[in-house]
């Protein structure tokens, strides 16, 4: 018999982005706020009623990428991504009835809690796949499918937004639940991992001739080791400081532009339009860039870079100076997800990725819920959101110290685990002396 034939790579690493692309359409919920208060007109349903749904959503993301990050571990990426298709695709069609029989607490259920645990579940499955696939592009690898995640709303906006007005709001849902369920089925059905030991072509001699370098993974730990190091900690606190901060800004974009700088409502509808291409950017950008110089570099990057960007938002009477400094910190926002999955393999290792990856996601949902509801306080407390972006300043200048004491971790183990080669290799000369 032949051997196994090998998948293509990098229709694994498109398979991964057709689940994120469909998952990820989650940040366009905001094409249904007026639609969803139209229906609950006579409920009284409000603008805070009907975003709660999305918060509820992000919530079920974290918490089900928490709990079923050892599904895939045990269970692989095709069964995984096949389960969030499911929960995704019946959660938005079922949301179709919840529209219809003008509910608020089922859509809270079908969108909310049925629609997130898709979500979660379909963040996860192909990530540590992919880390397997391209051990010598991690960063790149991952990038790619978290890029799909950041660019689905700009794709799935204008589609809901005419859906909405051809269709209705409950038969959008219903179109979009089917549309989804059949691109993540298909896309999951590809996904698999490469065997024991699998390398590209040509890799392993390039390695072992000093054209290629392998990244070394300090450790190679189950998920319930992981947590009971400090570097899991830091990173943990590293990710939920970076969401936190940014989908503050992220949530409060558009009133930021109006408010503070005068735009009108369409200026500024266009300007929140394209920082999310900005967001798709950064993941892909960075996440690649890790690659070249290193994921701890990438991050304190993303801290340092952010101290004076949240100040010159705060300060800055000028539009074109807000634009760029917001343009950055979207890249930085989306960065941090996308080289999120490679820097857990370089410090934990592949072994159990994916479990690791959905606990540290728990930031997501603590970030998701913080970062909104402070610059909302802030708006009610000094009359402006612009008010919250000096302590985000604070908050990064706090992440920068959290980096340096992961970077001091990361060095103190680099250099135990060359002790522990060094000694080994003395010990294997010492026998072969013996002999």
């Amino acid at each position: 018999m032949g051997s196994k034939k090998v998948k293509n790579r990098w229709l694994i690493a498109l398979s991964a982005v057709g689940l994120h692309i469909s998952i990820g359409s989650v940040y366009a919920w905001s094409n249904f706020t007026k639609p969803l208060l139209d229906v609950g007109k006579n409920q009284g349903w409000t603008d805070s009623d009907v975003q709660l749904t999305f918060s509820i959503a992000i919530l079920f993301l974290g918490l089900s990428a928490a709990f079923l990050g050892h599904f895939v571990e045990k269970h692989g990426p095709r069964k995984t991504g096949l389960i969030a298709a499911v929960f995704f695709g019946v959660g938005l069609f079922s949301t179709g009835f919840a529209v219809k029989a003008e509910s608020l607490t089922m859509i809270y259920l079908t969108y909310g809690v049925i629609g997130g645990i898709g979500l979660g579940t379909g963040y996860v499955a192909p990530v540590s796949t992919l880390i397997k696939w391209f051990p010598d592009r991690r960063g790149l690898a991952t990038g790619l499918a978290i890029m799909g995640f950041g660019f689905s709303a700009a794709i799935a906006s204008p589609i809901m937004d005419y859906l909405n007005n051809a269709v209705g709001v409950a038969n959008t849902f219903f179109i979009l639940g089917a549309s989804y369920f059949i691109i993540m089925f298909l896309s999951s059905l590809y996904l698999e991992r490469p065997a024991e030991g699998w390398a590209p072509e040509g890799f392993k001699e390039a390695v072992a001739s000093g054209k290629a370098k392998k990244v070394e993974d300090l450790a190679q730990l189950t998920a319930n080791e992981a947590i009971k190091t400090k570097r899991f900690y830091y990173l943990w606190l590293m990710l939920f400081l970076n969401i936190t901060c940014g989908i503050a800004v992220v949530s409060a974009a558009k009133v930021l532009a109006v408010d503070n700088f005068a735009m009108s409502a369409a200026a500024a509808a266009t300007f929140v339009g394209v920082m999310g291409i900005f967001n798709g950017l950064g993941r892909i950008g960075w996440a690649s860039g890790s690659d070249y110089i290193g994921r701890m570099n990438t991050w304190t990057t993303f801290f340092v870079l952010q101290v004076g960007l949240f100040i010159v938002l705060a300060k800055t009477s000028s539009v074109v100076v807000f634009v760029i400094a917001a343009a950055i910190i979207y890249t930085c926002y989306g960065g941090g997800y996308a080289s999120l999955p490679a820097f857990i393999g370089d410090i934990f290792g592949t072994k159990q990725l994916g479990a690791i990856h959905g606990y540290i996601l728990t930031a997501w949902s603590a970030g998701g819920l913080a970062g909104p509801l402070f610059a909302a306080y802030m708006k009610d407390m000094t009359g402006s959101y612009a008010s919250s972006l000096i302590y985000f300043s604070g908050l990064m200048a706090l992440a920068l110290v959290i980096s340096i004491l992961m970077r001091l971790e990361i060095n103190k183990l680099r250099r135990e685990n060359a002790l522990k080669k060094e000694k080994a290799q003395n010990l294997v000369s010492n026998k072969v002396k013996a002999v």
